[in-house]
């Protein structure tokens, strides 16, 4: 029996993406065309890849083998090729973005990169969105993710705020509202404040820093509130809402910088992964 290349490339990325819509749209086809290689993976295995629930995806101990293996099928296929025709992408790129998005695009956007770049470096700089784009300006880095609000820049995603809490609500319900948000000139530290002015509500900074990780451990503990991105929040915190007493939020929107260098075809390869991924990203599972 020998296993299909474009079917295993397929499940690997529903298997990453837990979607097959998301799915879909990395690897450029239909959805229904994603959905019959599935279907033919599965009858040729004779197993389950997926158990589905409405929309939700997961894999199944079977689907959870095959992973692995695809990777390294998909991998020394692409070694070979690259063997026989001498046409690989290859060189080093210098991607930079804040760590509020790090956590939820960095897996997406490395794992698709490297499965069809597999020779092409990515080193990565975790500053705050201001940092991010001197470098970018300053050639530093090829490649910038940032708030478009503090830097400027091609918008890729917008996406909705959101005033985040502890499952226990406990700060929520405080007056004056205890925040933790970014420093002085942080675009969603003004949106949280701005949007307390507007509805009489108190309020008091608790804890200032320029990483979401931070912020969230603040949140997730029940110290504070705080106001995040739809990219930046993790699942062990709670949305809150009007209904909660808290007002509606801007939008926030992400942006893309590059160098006047990074003209390359490996820059516009990353570039592309980043918008696709971006574009692709499902809101947060939350408590």
């Amino acid at each position: 029996m020998i296993l299909d290349s474009d079917q295993l490339r397929t499940f690997l990325a529903v298997a990453e993406t837990g979607s097959f819509t998301r799915a879909a749209e990395e690897v450029h086809r239909t959805q229904s065309a994603v959905s019959m290689q599935i279907k033919k993976l599965e009858e040729r295995l004779d197993r389950e890849l997926f158990t589905r629930n409405g929309r939700d995806i997961q894999l199944t101990s079977e689907g959870r083998t095959l992973v692995s293996y695809a990777q390294k099928i998909l991998a020394l296929n692409n070694a070979a090729l690259t063997a026989v025709s001498g046409e690989e992408m290859a060189g080093m790129v210098r991607l930079g973005l804040p760590d509020d998005y790090a956590e939820r695009l960095l897996p997406r956007v490395l794992a698709a990169f490297h499965r069809t770049h597999p020779s092409v470096e990515v080193i990565v700089d975790c500053h705050g969105s201001r940092a991010i784009a001197n470098k970018v300006r300053a050639g530093e880095l090829d490649i910038g993710i940032t708030t478009y609000g503090d830097t400027g820049g091609t918008i890729v995603r917008r996406e909705p705020m959101h005033w985040v809490t502890s499952e226990s609500l406990c700060a929520a319900q405080q007056n004056p509202v205890p925040l933790a948000v970014g420093g002085e000139h942080c675009s969603w530290r003004m949106a949280a404040v701005d949007g307390l002015k507007r509805i009489g509500r108190d309020w008091r900074i608790t804890y200032t820093s320029s990483s979401a990780a931070a912020l969230n451990s603040a949140v997730s503990a029940g110290l504070a509130i705080s106001v995040l991105p739809e990219s930046a929040i993790r699942s062990d915190v709670r949305i809150l809402t009007q209904c909660d007493g808290f007002p509606p939020l801007p939008v926030c929107e992400i942006a893309m910088l590059r160098a006047k260098h990074a003209t390359l075809p490996v820059h516009d390869a990353l570039a592309d992964h980043i918008e696709r991924s971006l574009n692709n990203l499902a809101p947060p599972q939350v408590a």
